[in-house]
């Protein structure tokens, strides 16, 4: 498990790089097919590498504040110049991964049609889209039969700690009860070890 410091101790430590990213939702009056709720729109991203993670990158305090350096990633990846600030900070941890890197993870609500053009603009107007960024992908928070929707959703593979930090904000959010992702969790990790499993 990844390391929770404060953000004010983060900032103290000498000789650390740092990396800030952000969990935008919102909620959706949408509905699967007509009839499932989508209830809540979660934006995560496919990245260069093959793996999802949320929007963000590193950021240099001594240049610019965390919030600012994350707005100034955001439009990069996501063309859109995004607010943030010090209230929509939830965890700051030492990277479980990365040596000397402190991961800043960050929430923001936003609605439904900000959601929206947010995605086009993602495609349409972010410099580092089909570079850096291979596309805004929504995070399924519903579940399906043979573990379709959440489930599946985690089997994949995600950068560093973002799953977990999904995990986590979902929670914190509360988007689902912790029935829900326990569930979600269990059949994921089912899946996983049946692929593992596969000779194919």
């Amino acid at each position: 498990m990844a390391e929770q410091i404060t953000r004010k101790d983060a900032l103290t430590r000498e000789g650390f790089r740092h990396a800030c990213h952000i969990m935008l939702y919102g909620d959706s009056s949408a509905k699967l097919f007509g009839k499932i709720p989508i209830k809540h729109i979660v934006l995560m991203q496919m990245r260069f590498d093959g793996l999802l993670g949320f929007p963000g990158g590193l950021v240099n305090p001594s240049k610019e504040t965390l919030e600012a350096g994350l707005s100034r990633e955001l439009h990069e990846e996501v063309g859109v110049a995004v607010p943030v600030g010090v209230d929509n900070h939830v965890s700051s941890c030492l990277s479980p991964s990365c040596p000397r890197l402190i991961t800043h993870f960050y929430i923001k609500k936003m609605t439904e049609s900000e959601l929206k053009e947010l995605e086009r603009a993602a495609v349409t107007t972010a410099t580092d889209h089909g570079l850096e960024v291979l596309g805004m992908v929504r995070v399924p928070l519903y579940f399906l039969k043979n573990g379709g929707g959440l489930p599946y959703f985690l089997s994949h593979s995600f950068i560093s700690n973002s799953r977990a930090q999904l995990l986590s904000a979902l929670q914190h959010c509360r988007l689902l009860s912790q029935g829900e992702l326990e569930t979600a969790v269990r059949q994921a990790e089912q899946m996983r070890r049946t692929h593992s499993d596969d000779p194919h």
